[in-house]
């Protein structure tokens, strides 16, 4: 007489612990299966994997514009946006500069937690207009080859004077973004990756 009631319980308790179950499940078979994750991430840089840190003046030898050796490591705890080119600096060089800048400008009250890097690969004289018109960006002579080593993946195809590239504040380096990249890409990596982390 009573049985009927109770396999009715007896059901609703199971169907409640299955649809409690299900969504595990499915997280479980979904972590295991890569095949099925999405392919695109939601950053616009290239992710560099393995990271790699921040070299120390033996492995790459920097030197200002006045001729004084530069440390890299001492920007340690600040986000880095580079670039790397020839002192004269043409049209492809100067634009790389300029979304830099204007990443770095847009931060607002987060523009101390970001430094921004010109490596220049050459003797060659910077012109007094880019001077004037990148001051704050940090200038520094690199030897090519040295740099190659720290930006570059091994047997990368690309050139030094092609991509941007960030830094996170515990000194690795972490995306690069492409030749001709997009300002307005590259400046939303940027926003979303200091306004998620609790570094820097």
């Amino acid at each position: 007489m009573h049985a009927a009631p109770r396999r009715r319980s007896t059901l609703t308790l199971v169907t409640v612990f299955l649809v409690s179950l299900a969504p595990v499940l499915a997280a479980v078979i979904f972590y295991l299966n890569p095949q099925w994750w999405p392919r695109d991430g939601s950053n616009y840089g290239t992710l560099i994997e393995p990271q790699r840190d921040l070299p120390a003046p033996a492995q790459l030898a920097l030197a200002t514009l006045d001729g004084q050796p530069y440390d890299l490591r001492q920007l340690r705890g600040k986000w880095l946006l580079m670039a790397a080119d020839g002192g004269a600096c043409p049209e492809s060089c100067a634009r790389k500069l300029f979304i830099i800048r204007n990443s770095h400008a847009s931060q607002g009250k987060n523009v101390d937690r970001v430094a921004r890097i010109w490596f220049i690969t050459d003797d060659a004289p910077v012109p007094r207009k880019v001077l004037d018109a990148y001051v704050g960006t940090v200038m520094v002579r690199a030897r090519p080859e040295q740099l190659s080593r720290f930006l570059l993946d091994a047997g990368a195809s690309s050139s030094l004077a092609g991509p941007m590239w960030l830094a996170d504040p515990l000194g690795h380096l972490m995306l690069q973004f492409p030749a001709d990249a997009d300002p307005v890409k590259v400046r939303g990596d940027l926003s979303k990756l200091i306004y998620n982390s609790r570094i820097g």
